[in-house]
């Protein structure tokens, strides 16, 4: 990189100035003009680092290195150093990677000593959202992989941190950057379809408890207690490290994963931006707990059903007045077939061009943090529903559930206080 420290500092101030006056620009006492972003030069990128360099870190650096005439990977973290190593090689096409990056365990180091503009935050779900409120609070842009939180409280606390930082905040549910995505999902949201009365969503489980599993030694590069953050300090096994998606110590379980982009693919067709459902009730019985079918009823009369294990794995099938439309990734099928017109459209736009378009101009990316943590409220509520193996009623404004103390207690996590999120 050409630019020097005094240039990097200079960036840094400029973006964060311009997020200081959007709030004045948006009241209308300031125009707009005056908190665009002028375009990086050439030799004047944004640094960014990466927290968490596992298989969908592969993805993000690819797509950074597209970009590389207006930002640059400075920095990678990892809680298992060999990690980066892997995403080293994975990075072909640019010989420097690796070589040209700084490399931490500790993320809260990472921000100490670089100087960055923004972060990458690819880690397993229970470990995001801290570091994304510390990024923040440090005047970072943020680009953080789904499901945005843990819990449905850390969520609000991390909403409330980007709004009150003035912080871009991409969340890592693609599909809305895809524009054959955008298109399927624009015709049932202008009534296409007529009134939708059922969808229908992949039933994802839940995650299970991390039980019957024997300590083994902890690999030579591994900080595990890093890894297990704010979750209790469980005794080392390689299948809660590297199969940790299994796992309700560190995360929701698939509902929360791949359900994320079915559930925001819905909520985007559905204009359900601001929408929540009012009541889940379990409705189909599985082996487990965490497989229990379950309905979603919405204020419109919409019901979502989630029981089979079959349909499109990143989207959903949308019954309406004039028929249906199944949307999945990248792709859509309707019945009557002519219901809509085949999709003639661009290739697909980048989420992550989308997010750095985005710093320069401070404008909201596709899927910002408010977004982000309704979907994923949404699949917590499956969980708890599930768990609980009752109907729950949801009081959307005051994020609480209606009448069920037992049910209303499973919304917060237990963190260990030196993973404590920072205050706000």
């Amino acid at each position: 990189m050409n630019s020097s420290p005094h240039n990097k500092t200079s960036r840094r101030s400029v973006l964060r100035s311009i997020g200081a006056t959007t709030a004045l620009a948006a009241s209308g006492l300031l125009p707009s003009a005056i908190y665009a972003a002028p375009p990086a030069s050439a030799n004047d990128k944004l640094r960014v680092g990466l927290i968490g360099a596992g298989n969908r870190a592969k993805w993000l650096t690819r797509a950074l290195s597209r970009e590389s005439h207006r930002a640059e990977l400075v920095a990678v973290c990892d809680c298992y150093l060999p990690q980066i190593d892997v995403l080293a090689a994975d990075n072909k096409n640019n010989p420097r990677a690796g070589d040209s990056w700084k490399l931490y365990q500790n993320y809260e180091q990472m921000f100490d000593q670089e100087e960055l503009d923004a972060v990458m935050i690819a880690t397993p779900d229970h470990v995001r959202v801290r570091a994304a409120i510390i990024a923040c609070v440090k005047g970072l842009d943020v680009y953080a992989e789904k499901p945005l939180s843990f819990s449905i409280p850390e969520g609000r606390a991390l909403v409330e941190a980007v709004q009150r930082h003035k912080r871009v905040l991409q969340v890592g549910t693609q599909q809305r950057s895809t524009p054959i995505n955008q298109y399927a999902c624009e015709f049932v949201r202008g009534g296409g379809l007529g009134k939708v009365s059922t969808i229908l969503v992949k039933n994802y489980s839940g995650s299970r408890p991390a039980t019957g599993l024997d300590q083994q030694p902890i690999p030579e590069g591994t900080d595990w207690n890093r890894f297990c953050d704010q979750a209790k300090l469980l005794d080392y096994h390689e299948q809660l490290h590297r199969r940790w998606r299994n796992f309700n110590a560190f995360t929701g379980g698939p509902i929360c994963d791949r359900g994320s982009h079915a559930l925001d693919m819905v909520h985007l067709a559905m204009g359900w931006e601001n929408v929540a459902p009012t009541r889940i009730e379990p409705t189909t019985e599985a082996k487990e707990y965490w497989g229990r079918g379950v309905r979603l009823y919405y204020p419109d009369g919409t019901v979502i059903r989630l029981e089979s294990t079959g349909g499109p794995a990143f989207g959903g099938i949308f019954i309406g007045q004039q028929g249906k439309i199944e949307i999945n990734r990248g792709r859509f099928a309707c019945n009557p077939k002519d219901l809509l017109a085949p999709f003639n459209g661009s290739e697909t736009e980048s989420h992550v061009a989308n997010w750095l378009d985005c710093i320069e101009t401070r404008e909201q990316p596709n899927a910002p943090v408010e977004v982000g943590h309704r979907i994923t409220s949404v699949a917590h509520l499956i969980n708890i529903c599930r768990i609980t193996g009752r109907t729950i009623n949801w009081d959307a404004t005051k994020e609480q559930i209606i009448g069920d103390d037992a049910a209303n207690a499973l919304l917060t996590k237990e963190r260990r206080p030196e993973f404590s999120l920072p205050t706000v």
